[in-house]
């Protein structure tokens, strides 16, 4: 007797991690190619951008999984890799900057690694003077056999801030000796380190040149960087390392003349929010990851097909495994339009509806079963962007209760009724952005992030349809369909003028990712979330500059007496910032304002006490000028993202 037909009990859409869905195959066997990918892999595009769970981790490991068609290197840091490079600094260079040369190095290893290892596999007789240089640059340095990341950077940390990197084979002591030697009157650390980077980079460019590698039909060596949300904290030394690390990759094919790339996969949020003077560099290396219904539509069959073993027509699938139509209208559609059209959102929706199906023991998904896993994934979804934006606006689960049990259509007016009766409430919670949290700004958010569209003509628009934000005129809000079963929400009652006006849903709002950006950096929160207020931001500067100096000191070479008076005025700063109330609850700005005016001034003192003591050309003295500069220009308004020193010295 012929068995029934059951696809239910083989089918499979995915994994919602990457790394585990290249494992089971699906990744593997069954990769959409999008222009993001095909950008990637043909050299035109080396810094991907993309919302969580838009496949930039996908791509990254289809390329180190064998689909891209020469040697990679996959670098994903975590929380002790990050601290590692948050700590790095060299005087006389910006934050922005001596993270660039930690990342220089990381990537120069890399490099090295791949080189000595490719000869080897050519089996010449003798290799080259150039690999041999490396051979014993990585022994000398303990970087022959690899190992931790976390490790890895704490020894370049050590042979950088130390000047003790040992490449005296690729002609570094020549270079030095014209300006004098490490540790003496030669120039900064940052000017030292660099020194000794730009000969380690030459010596490996070299290489590659002795080996024929820099030709046409050699494909280049593809450093991979992924996964940084797991080191951004929002700071300014999370800014720091991610600038440094653009800065260091758009350095490596000018060094390596194409001998190596670097391809790096960034968070939107996280790339939005990255405000320093050379951005406007990465235009042409930029690409953003969208995905339209019709790619997402075949994302599902490909992965359904390779589950059920055999090819499936849209047909088959959508009109045989899954129902033809869920709520009057086509089950794709559907599907789409209550997800924020990404693959881990489709991958996530449709499992749901499988389990459903299972756990009824029915052999193909049903409408119930659909309706079902509609609920599931709004909750999951809604907690899901609350995790997604924590950093850049950590108050949106309370903003989101307010919306329960109400209607979808929500008036401008209404909203601020809404977040009138609690914003005392979060202004005692949130107390770093009581400047910000109003209910024009806290629109502008939702807005951005995908949670509330505004109707404009008959339709109802998202950030990924316009770069406009919410106009002040604009009274009609919507909330997303992902988010209302969720929150209750379902019918458009509750709109202020009392009208029903749905609209229609862009299917362009389902793309979305395409000019999130655009409309992030223009919302008046400012970048990509809610910057704390001015004067916590200058402590915070504060703190972050006296433990830099802190740092400093403790591998400086003064003398006994020197560094104990150093170590005592810092210790005294650090104090008086620790006896200050939190904000909200007594801190004012003129309280910071004076307390900073202090700290420059005693910083200025000290170098000016050092400097009479003939120790001008000590690091850690050049580092109380730098960092009294900086102080005083973030003190005048002028705070940037990178925070740290002054390149000059």
């Amino acid at each position: 007797m012929e068995q029934p037909y059951q696809p239910v009990k083989n089918l499979f859409f995915g994994r919602d991690d990457a790394e585990s869905d290249f494992a089971d195959g699906l990744l593997r066997d069954g990769f959409q190619s999008t222009y993001a990918s095909e950008a990637v892999l043909t050299g035109r595009k080396s810094l991907v951008v993309g919302r969580k769970g838009s496949g930039k981790s996908a791509i990254c490991a289809h390329l180190a999984g064998g689909g891209y068609p020469g040697h990679t290197a996959l670098i994903t840091p975590d929380d002790a890799a990050g601290d590692e490079i948050r700590r790095f600094e060299l005087q006389g260079l910006t934050a922005d900057t001596a993270k660039s040369l930690i990342w220089r190095y990381l990537f120069a290893v890399h490099a090295a690694q791949h080189v000595t290892q490719h000869a080897d596999t050519h089996k010449r007789w003798r290799a080259p003077a150039s690999v041999r240089a490396l051979k014993d640059f990585l022994q000398a340095n303990d970087e022959s056999d690899g190992g931790r990341l976390t490790d890895r950077l704490r020894r370049g940390t050590r042979l950088l801030q130390s000047a003790t990197l040992s490449v005296k084979m690729f002609g570094f002591e020549a270079s030095v000796s014209a300006g004098g030697e490490p540790g003496g009157s030669g120039g900064s650390e940052g000017a030292q380190a660099t020194r000794q980077l730009d000969a380690l980079e030459a010596g490996v460019r070299t290489a590659f040149e002795d080996l024929g590698c820099v030709t046409e039909r050699e494909k280049p060596f593809l450093i991979l960087v992924d996964q940084l949300e797991q080191v951004w904290q929002g700071d300014s030394d999370s800014h720091a390392l991610v600038t440094g690390l653009l800065l260091g990759a758009k350095h490596v094919v000018p060094a390596y003349r194409h001998a190596v790339r670097c391809v790096l996969f960034v968070r939107a949020d996280i790339y939005d929010a990255l405000n320093f003077a050379d951005g406007d560099k990465f235009r042409s290396d930029e690409v953003r990851i969208t995905w339209s219904p019709a790619a997402l539509r075949a994302l599902a069959r490909a992965r359904a097909s390779l589950s059920l073993e055999r090819p499936l027509s849209d047909d088959e699938l959508w009109n045989g495994v899954f129902p033809r139509r869920v709520a009057g209208e086509w089950t794709p559609d559907y599907l789409v339009r209550r997800s924020l059209a990404r693959p881990r959102d489709i991958i996530q929706f449709l499992t749901l509806c499988r389990d459903a199906a299972d756990r009824s023991g029915r052999p193909t998904i049903q409408e119930d079963d659909a309706l079902e896993a509609t609920e599931q994934f709004s909750r999951w979804k809604l907690d899901d962007l609350a995790k997604e934006y924590n950093v850049g606006f950590p108050f949106l689960r309370p903003v989101f209760a307010q919306f329960e049990n109400a209607g979808y259509a929500v008036g401008r007016n209404e909203f601020t009724a809404r977040f009138d009766a609690i914003r005392d409430n979060l202004h005692e919670r949130y107390s770093a952005y009581t400047e910000q949290l109003t209910a024009t700004s806290v629109v502008d958010a939702l807005y951005g992030i995908g949670f509330l569209g505004v109707c404009r003509g008959n339709d109802v628009v998202y950030a990924g349809d316009s770069q406009w934000p919410v106009q002040p005129y604009e009274e009609n809000l919507r909330i997303h369909p992902c988010f209302r079963p969720a929150l209750g929400c379902r019918t458009p009652r509750g709109a202020s003028d009392g009208t029903v006006h749905a609209g229609r849903v862009h299917q362009g709002s389902m793309v979305g990712a395409q000019n999130h950006a655009a409309f992030l950096r223009n919302v008046s929160t400012t970048d990509a979330g809610f910057q704390t207020d001015r004067h916590v931001r200058l402590l915070e500067e504060t703190a972050l500059a006296l433990s830099r100096l802190q740092r400093q000191l403790a591998r400086s070479g003064l003398p006994a007496a020197s560094h104990t008076e150093v170590q005592e005025v810092i210790e005294l700063l650090i104090d008086q910032i620790d006896v200050l109330p939190i904000p909200g609850s007594g801190l004012t700005p003129s309280m910071v304002d004076d307390l900073i005016g202090e700290v420059i001034e005693r910083l200025a003192q000290s170098h000016a006490r050092l400097n009479d003591l003939g120790l001008r050309d000590e690091p850690v003295t050049r580092r109380l000028a730098d960092e009294a500069r900086a102080l005083r220009r973030a003190l005048g308004g002028a705070v940037g993202g990178g925070g740290g020193s002054d390149s000059s010295s």
